[in-house]
């Protein structure tokens, strides 16, 4: 579908002469109301499909679906969370007959999806993220998300030895929890090969600022980091900036590899196929849908881009051994003893918390060894 299509089909429900055309849509495509073996599923991204990042990861979910007999995909990408997405997803529903919407951005969810969520009880939506409550939300809402936290550690395994400077750099777009966890779980990864590793973290304040960004990648450099990671929308720009500093690269979201195949080291990416399958498989059977949906490495949900010529061989072994161990699950990233950065105990001898528990999902620290702050 190209983009002049998608952008007529949001502009139709701004007059009064795309009501009439809704209707007429509805009734020469009416919308099946039970789930049968042919379903259209919607996709709605904030960003280009092409970003490296965020964005991607989802479109490389949803082309994956593509070659289903049944089942049609329809996708619109640059919509902004605001209004607009409530007029996509309006239209997907009308025009294309979607019965079942991924709504992919974190500010979709609220108001926009609860608002579509209402005026189409009979359509199913997913929103990406933790937002979604059986005690107030609707059932024909619910959410999904993956443990990616391990992935970062895993980052964080080859960047402790791959780093000389014993200096990591962090990228990041706002403190909350999930963001913190990465954080937290990169260093502790690299402190794993080397206690003495620090991680110097500068938060931007948007999941998308690319000037800031490239500040952000530059400062760390400047400051002596050898290993820059991040967590905004699109890794593009800091993977860039950082290897053409010299530095080398941790992924996130999806395989960046081809922006600096020398200089990247690995990465943390979502597996989105293998979810978008699971819930199209219940779609097309009439089962119905899980409200809440999560799982990690071990569940397939989560990947690491393949190691880069730059790992080195015991980088290699530390690495696939980690991994495997995180495969069998119970994998615990946060374990004690361990302290904030601001000398808080956080976890006691003995204690470990493991990716799904709501002690992570409410992280509002970071480990001992970051240098930064949250507010």
């Amino acid at each position: 579908m190209t983009d002049r299509f998608m952008l007529s089909r949001r502009q139709l429900l701004k007059t009064s002469a795309a009501g009439a055309a809704f209707g007429l849509a509805s009734a020469a495509f009416p919308i099946s109301r039970a789930f049968a073996a042919t379903a259209t599923v919607g996709f709605i991204y904030v960003g280009p499909k092409d970003d490296y990042g965020y964005n991607q990861a989802h479109a490389e979910g949803a082309a994956s679906l593509k070659g289903i007999e049944g089942i049609t995909v329809v996708e619109e990408e640059n919509v902004p969370e605001t209004v607009d997405v409530q007029k996509t997803m309006e239209s997907m529903i009308n025009l294309d007959g979607a019965s079942l919407i991924f709504p992919t951005s974190f500010g979709y969810f609220d108001p926009h999806m609860l608002a579509m969520c209402a005026k189409f009880p009979d359509v199913q939506f997913r929103h990406c993220g933790g937002m979604w409550d059986k005690a107030k939300h609707p059932m024909n809402a619910g959410s999904y998300f993956g443990y990616i936290g391990m992935g970062q550690y895993l980052n964080g395994v080859v960047a402790g030895h791959t780093s000389k400077s014993k200096k990591l750099g962090f990228v990041a777009a706002k403190p909350i929890p999930q963001v913190l966890l990465n954080i937290n779980s990169f260093l502790l990864g690299a402190r794993s090969v080397d206690p003495a590793i620090t991680c110097q973290v500068i938060f931007t304040g948007e999941w998308s600022l690319a000037v800031k960004e490239a500040e952000a990648t530059n400062a760390l450099v400047d400051q002596g980091a050898d290993v820059i990671t991040c967590h905004v929308d699109s890794p593009k720009v800091v993977v860039e900036t950082a290897a053409g500093r010299g530095a080398f690269i941790c992924g996130y979201h999806a395989n960046q590899s081809p922006l600096a195949p020398e200089k990247y080291l690995t990465g943390a990416e979502w597996n989105w196929a293998k979810v978008y399958k699971m819930f199209v498989d219940d779609l097309a059977a009439g089962t119905p849908l899980p409200n809440f949906t999560r799982g990690g490495l071990a569940d397939g949900f989560v990947k690491m881009s393949p190691l880069g010529p730059a790992v080195g061989e015991a980088a290699r072994k530390q690495f696939d051994a980690t991994l495997a161990e995180m495969m069998k699950g119970g994998f615990s990233v946060i374990k004690g003893p361990l302290k904030s950065n601001k000398g808080a105990v956080v976890a006691t001898e003995g204690q470990a918390f493991v990716e799904t528990a709501i002690e992570l999902e409410s992280m509002d620290y970071l480990v001992e060894g970051v240098v930064g702050s949250t507010a």
